[in-house]
C-alpha cells in the first residue's frame, strides 16, 4: 500500500536545504518520491496519508549497538519500581543476577528502545553473539559494521547526543528508489537541523523501517 508521510519540515539529505511542509511517498519498502507535500500528494492521490508534527529525517544509525545490547540491561516495565526505567550499566549491570532468558529479554527491549529513538541501523561487531544476531534480525533493523577502534562519546540510546551534526547520525539519505527508513521528531520551537540535534532523538514520534511503521509515539 502506498503511504505518504508528511511533516512540518523534511530533511532528506542532511546539510542540504530542507523542505518546509515536506512529504515522503513510500511504496512497499522503497521511497517512491519526496518533496513538497502538494507535489507528492498530487502525484500519488491514492496514497494513505500520515501526518506527523516536527521534522522528518532519514533513520538514524546507532554506533554503539553491541555495547548497548550486551553491556547494558534494559529493565522490563514490571521492574521499573525496583530498577528504574533507564538502562543499567557498569556496577549496576554487573550486580544483576543474569540468566540467558533475562538477557534475551533485555536485548529485545533494547532494540525496541532504539526504534523509539528513530534508529533504523545498528552497528554490530564481529563475531556476534547468536542471541544478539537473532534478535537484531527479527527486529528488522539494518546491521552495519562496527568501528574497529573505540568510538568517542558515551554509549546512549540517543544517537544525537554525541554528534556535531545530523549528517554524523543518519544511516543513509532519503532518495527516490532508496530504502524507506525514516524517522520523525517533534522538535519544539524553531525547527531545523541544529534544533533537532539539540533536542535529541528522545523527541521521536515515529520510526519507519523498510516502509513499515514500527514505532508510533502518538
Amino acid at each position: 500500500m502506498l503511504t505518504l508521510h508528511a511533516a512540518d519540515l523534511l530533511i532528506a539529505v542532511p546539510g542540504t536545504a530542507p523542505v518546509p511542509g515536506g512529504a515522503v511517498a513510500v511504496d512497499g519498502d522503497r521511497v517512491a518520491a519526496l518533496g513538497p507535500y502538494e507535489e507528492v500528494s498530487a502525484a500519488y492521490p491514492q496514497a494513505r496519508v500520515r501526518r506527523w508534527p516536527g521534522v522528518l529525517t532519514p533513520g538514524l544509525r546507532q554506533r554503539h549497538g553491541t555495547w548497548l545490547l550486551t553491556r547494558a540491561y534494559h529493565p522490563d516495565p514490571r521492574e521499573y519500581a525496583e530498577l528504574g526505567d533507564r538502562p543499567l550499566t557498569g556496577e549496576r549491570f554487573a550486580a544483576l543476577a543474569m540468566t540467558g532468558t533475562r538477557m534475551a529479554g533485555s536485548v529485545r527491549r533494547g532494540l525496541q528502545q532504539m526504534l523509539r529513538h528513530g534508529t533504523t541501523a545498528v552497528a554490530i561487531g564481529s563475531p556476534t553473539d547468536a542471541m544478539v544476531s537473532t534478535a537484531v534480525a527479527r527486529s528488522g533493523l539494518v546491521t552495519v559494521p562496527a568501528a574497529a577502534a573505540p568510538l568517542p562519546g558515551e554509549p546512549d540510546l540517543d544517537v544525537l547526543r554525541d554528534v556535531d551534526s545530523l549528517s554524523d547520525a543518519v544511516a543513509a539519505p532519503l532518495v527516490a528508489g532508496g530504502r524507506a527508513d525514516l524517522a520523525v521528531f517533534d522538535v519544539p520551537g524553531v525547527r531545523d537541523e541544529a534544533a533537532l540535534v539539540a533536542a535529541g532523538a528522545g523527541t521521536c514520534v515515529a520510526t519507519v523501517l523498510g516502509g513499515r511503521l514500527v514505532y508510533r509515539g502518538r
